[in-house]
């Protein structure tokens, strides 16, 4: 069996493709910068789309579409394509996604018209279901145990968190000084340099035996996310609306569908025995909390430096860096102490050290300084989030089979999207509603919407409270599988 073809088996009849030495860690970088490609692009945009708007005629129904297509898109076709990595194989996809990505970026880089910039944003997100899983799935192989392993998530799960923030400073940057296009085309020299660096180093690798594609669980839960999603993104004009509530409830009969069909068919695109583990359900179920959390609460944050504290974009996308210093800062310090302590005791002190950021955050005012109130929150916000996402990514894919390397990976990004998409609608209407309620016969004024923020951060902090226990009680490995070697332990 050819190692650059195919998983090699090891001595003791593991699956795997792990290139040993330095090589691995050039692979880390290539993953890296696929991961920082992705996550960047959901936030770097949203600082441009004003400029956008105006320079392509857009209405405000368009400019929210252009983030809620690409979130479609993503989440609603990321397990087809982790399952697409797995049997056609994840350097092949890897390269693919992100040349497909990097040619949709381009294109809605030189976009003339809304709807131009909207199809673009669609094959983004398409392209980045295909990248996404690939990039992890790959990194899952290449460091199987061990603290190379853990050293590889932490480096991952870091710019999974903190990368939205960057995104935000490189969005005001690019708006500021160039122009509202280069937000999109500064993907193209990334994933230049990235497929050129992976065409060397990365070896493929794919599920073995006979692959066939379960074509009705593909359409069952892309439907069922597409309309999950779509309808989350409708309930900003209230939940009540008949198209919310028609596709909250059709998303829900069809995700119900496709586990009644994948729990039946042998060749599952999404494998039950992916989620029957606790652990393993229980990353997943802190995964869609925190990522409901974290996007909207950085959402509402840029508005609030923008419309209170009068900053520009730049000086808007500079005030999120603290955050992400934060967790650059701790990512290291609890790589170490994975081992020590184990993924229980720091996926759930994680989450309440970012709630009580939240709520430090929560008690900003109109006329209050960014330094006293705003600060020492997002640094609290940042440890907490460290302290989630290193462990994270790693008790997520521990234990995974290699053939299901790929799909395993994409139902990891599939719930922090979700979670992303779900926390955002939640934390948008919970915002009218309390700017409602305190507007005056004028009109919403500063204090309106400062009162609206402050809540947003209030029922983010209590979802992350809510993913506290849901670790402490679900979340069982033991810490030794997090160290030098790997013991013969399992998970649960």
């Amino acid at each position: 069996m050819s190692v650059s073809t195919r998983l090699r088996t090891s001595s003791d009849g593991t699956d795997t493709a792990a290139p040993a030495g330095r090589r691995r860690w050039l692979v880390l970088l290539v993953v890296a910068l696929a991961q920082l490609t992705v996550v960047l692009d959901a936030t770097i945009v949203n600082i441009a789309l004003p400029a956008a708007q105006a320079d392509l005629g857009m209405s405000d129904g368009q400019r929210g579409a252009v983030v809620t297509v690409y979130a479609l898109a993503f989440g609603a076709l990321l397990l087809l394509g982790g399952r697409i990595a797995d049997f056609w194989g994840r350097k092949r996809s890897f390269i693919v996604g992100m040349g497909g990505f990097a040619l949709a970026s381009a294109l809605g880089g030189v976009a003339t018209s809304g709807e131009m910039l909207l199809a673009a944003r669609g094959l983004q997100g398409a392209f980045a279901a295909l990248l996404a899983p690939a990039a992890l799935a790959v990194l899952s192989v290449t460091f199987p145990s061990g603290r190379d392993r853990v050293r590889a998530f932490a480096v991952y799960g870091t710019i999974g968190g903190g990368g939205a923030a960057v995104g935000l400073v490189l969005g005001g940057v690019l708006t500021e000084f160039l122009s509202w296009h280069w937000c999109l085309l500064v993907n193209v020299p990334i994933a230049v340099v990235a497929i050129v660096a992976a065409l060397p180093l990365l070896q493929e690798s794919r599920a073995e035996g006979h692959n066939r594609y379960d074509v009705p669980g593909a359409v069952l839960v892309t439907a069922g996310l597409a309309s999950l999603v779509y309808g989350f993104s409708r309930a900003e004009g209230g939940w009540g609306r008949w198209d919310t509530v028609t596709f909250l409830v059709l998303g829900v009969l069809l995700l119900a569908a496709f586990v009644r069909v994948e729990s039946r068919t042998a060749h599952a695109l999404l494998p039950m025995r992916v989620l029957a583990d606790r652990t393993r359900g229980g990353a997943y179920l802190v995964s869609v909390l925190v990522g409901a959390a974290l996007i909207g609460a950085l959402l509402y944050l840029t508005f609030h430096f923008q419309l209170v504290l009068g900053m520009t974009p730049l000086r808007a996308g500079l005030s999120s860096l603290p955050m992400t210093g934060a967790i650059v800062f701790t990512a290291p310090v609890v790589s170490k102490l994975l081992g020590t302590v184990g993924p229980r005791v720091l996926m759930t002190a994680g989450p309440l050290v970012a709630a009580t950021g939240l709520l430090v955050m929560s008690r900003i005012t109109v006329d209050g300084s960014y330094a006293a109130q705003v600060l020492p929150g997002q640094l609290l916000l940042g440890v907490g989030m460290a302290l989630v996402f290193v462990p994270l990514q790693n008790v997520a894919l521990l234990g995974i089979e290699p053939r299901d390397a790929g799909v395993a990976s994409a139902a990891v990004t599939a719930t922090q999207q979700i979670g992303g998409s779900i926390g955002t609608a939640v934390f948008t209407a919970v915002y009218a509603a309390v700017v409602t309620a305190a507007a005056g016969a004028q009109g919403p004024d500063l204090a309106a919407l400062v009162d609206g923020y402050a809540w947003v951060f209030r029922s983010a902090a209590i979802g992350l409270v809510v993913a506290a226990p849901v670790a402490w009680t679900m979340i069982r490995v033991d810490r030794r599988r997090f160290g030098a070697t790997e013991p013969a332990a399992h998970l649960g």
